[in-house]
């Protein structure tokens, strides 16, 4: 199967990027070939895998048709991971292309060069539900959505699936929810516990059974440029991340059968 997930929360912090590297790294020891498009202006899925500054051009480029896609794609230090770079030119493509057409679907066309290459193509999107994260979710097939576990969490959750409605009707239909996971749970608190039942209760039946730590090795792993199972693959951090991969493929298996 060759699927565009867009990782996406207008909320900043809820562990979005790190989703987006540690479950492609997942994956990615699973025999999938994964590719990971920084599609925030902030570049912090590039800078979280350790691209060198030189190498940074790579999903502007291809969006502004100034390169092919795949050689906007440079390879990570796990084997099967693959990143599209961002650079912070990203950040005026709104402006430059404001009067062009098939300014939404630019994304879409970018990544249709090069969707047969892998099995799963996962779109880290900026944390705002500007003109970006449409350009996103008109280009995927599902969107998956990180919440943290905690107080005001489902804070611009209506405002993001309003937006997932309107673009299911004008830009891509075929666009659903990929699932709802619990990040930065905190197993010391009563708190952490009870948003997590709270969430799994107004969002039933798309939320992971996979819950995501609040962990030191998970903060630490972006500044060694790498994802957290080639920091430390025993951790927590690692680990909730492979059993996601598992529970998400599992997932996968079932929606084919």
């Amino acid at each position: 199967m060759n699927k565009i997930i867009a990782v996406a929360n207008q909320k900043g912090g809820v562990g979005k990027t790190t989703t987006a590297i540690n479950l492609a790294a997942s994956l990615a020891t699973k025999k999938r070939r994964v590719l990971i498009v920084d599609f925030d202006p902030q570049g912090m899925a590039t800078v979280g895998l350790g691209l060198p500054k030189e190498e940074r051009k790579g999903i502007y480029q291809a969006l502004m048709k100034k390169m092919p896609t795949l050689e906007c794609i440079r390879p990570c230090d796990l084997e099967n991971l693959y990143i599209c770079p961002c650079s912070p030119e990203l950040s005026g493509f709104e402006a430059e292309i404001f009067n062009e057409d098939e300014r939404e679907i630019r994304l879409r066309l970018a990544l249709e060069q090069v969707r047969k290459l892998f099995h799963y193509i996962l779109i880290d999107c900026p944390p705002s539900l500007g003109f970006l994260t449409i350009n996103a979710m008109t280009a995927a097939d599902s969107i998956l959505i990180p919440i943290q576990t905690e107080f005001f969490c489902m804070e611009g959750m209506p405002e993001l699936l309003r937006m997932l409605d309107q673009v299911r009707a004008y830009l891509n239909p075929k666009l659903r929810i990929e699932g709802i996971l619990l990040t930065m749970y905190d197993e010391r608190t009563n708190l952490s516990k009870q948003v997590a039942d709270e969430i799994r209760g107004s969002l039933r039946g798309v939320t992971y059974d996979s819950i995501i730590p609040r962990t030191v090795k998970l903060a630490e792993a972006p500044s060694f440029g790498k994802p957290a199972l080639l920091y430390d693959i025993k951790s927590k951090a690692a680990q909730s991340y492979l059993t996601l991969a598992e529970e998400f493929l599992n997932h996968e298996k079932t929606s084919v059968g």
